[in-house]
């Protein structure tokens, strides 16, 4: 059970790279950056309430399965989404959908996926991959954080799309049943935008958007005031809330950044590449931050906790972050 029909392709980030091969395999060419753009999907949450591993949820996108959601929204496509209660039922429906001829996009967890490398394996239960086949005991995988297809074996599959826990994926699988030949770019894009950059700016939510950001600024400048352990633990947390889960701050801004790009293109906007520059500047910024965040953990003693600086570090990416969203709001 193989399908001769696809191609495989190497994405930045997991959900928007499934949704970008989907839709090209089904004759829509839409590219990774605007498969994660016209979803709306670019957002900041600082969720105290959540934890992960002990630690408060930072989600630097919207939460999972919003690309899907949202292009359906946008784009007008029609997706067939499923979740089961039962395993077997699951690994049952998969084999019976490819035995269709279908590509099908799974939710996972990367801590039971075989394929990955174990240093790169940690409980996160929101990775996305499309199946595209399967040989004896053995499922076809295009996953798009990878470069080149690779193979999992059933029963490893199936304990990765049945792990319990936070985003628990019960199973999800997903594909397109109608997808639009055409878009209207010039209509839907300055629409998708502005949604978006008014979500980042305007949100009534505190602890969201550009006001989440700052939240958390204000958060690290009061770590002087806790145990050091703790204090380094949680920056150290930041750092792979970041830049290693999920594409992280800096990344979704250099997706969004390209998306905007190539957005400036369909639309003649000399605005929209001008954010797309901006954004790009932001998620630089976002990377020093980081590198900042990791100086400070790995000092003696906390002798290099600067607590102040790096709040106001944050908070400068915040402003900067704010001044591409006016920018956005401002776009004809």
């Amino acid at each position: 059970m193989t399908h001769p029909g696809f191609t495989h392709g190497h994405s930045a980030h997991c959900e928007s790279g499934v949704m970008s091969l989907m839709m090209r395999h089904h004759g829509l060419q839409l590219s990774e950056a605007m498969a994660f753009g016209l979803s709306g999907a670019l957002m900041f949450a600082y969720l105290p309430f959540v934890k992960l591993g002990g630690m408060p949820l930072i989600a630097y996108r919207r939460m999972p399965r919003a690309i899907i959601k949202g292009l359906q929204k946008n784009l007008g496509i029609k997706m067939q989404m499923q979740t089961f209660s039962r395993p077997g039922q699951g690994t049952e429906a998969l084999d019976g959908l490819l035995a269709q001829g279908k590509i099908v996009g799974a939710q996972t967890s990367v801590f039971w996926l075989p394929y990955f490398p174990e240093e790169m394996r940690f409980h996160f239960n929101a990775h996305n991959l499309i199946v595209y086949g399967k040989e004896g005991n053995e499922y076809l995988i295009s996953d798009p954080v990878f470069e080149a297809p690779v193979r999992c074996a059933t029963e490893d599959l199936q304990k990765a799309r049945f792990v319990k826990g936070v985003m628990a994926p019960k199973g999800l699988l997903y594909y397109p049943v109608s997808v639009p030949e055409t878009i209207d770019y010039a209509t839907i894009i300055p629409k998708i935008i502005k949604k978006n950059a008014r979500a980042m700016l305007k949100t009534p939510v505190p602890i969201a958007g550009i006001r989440g950001i700052r939240a958390l600024a204000r958060n690290i400048g009061r770590l002087g005031k806790k145990d050091l352990r703790y204090a380094r633990l949680f920056l150290g947390h930041i750092v792979r809330m970041q830049e290693e889960i999920g594409t992280g701050g800096a990344g979704f801004r250099f997706i969004y950044a390209s998306f905007l790009q190539e957005a400036g293109r369909l639309t003649n906007s000399p605005q929209l590449a001008e954010a797309s520059e901006m954004m790009t500047a932001v998620g630089d910024q976002w990377r020093e931050f980081a590198l900042l965040l990791a100086k400070a953990i790995r000092g003696k003693n906390g002798q290099t906790m600067d607590f102040p600086a790096l709040q106001a570090k944050l908070e400068d990416v915040a402003e900067a972050e704010a001044a591409v969203y006016r920018q956005l709001l401002a776009a004809r």
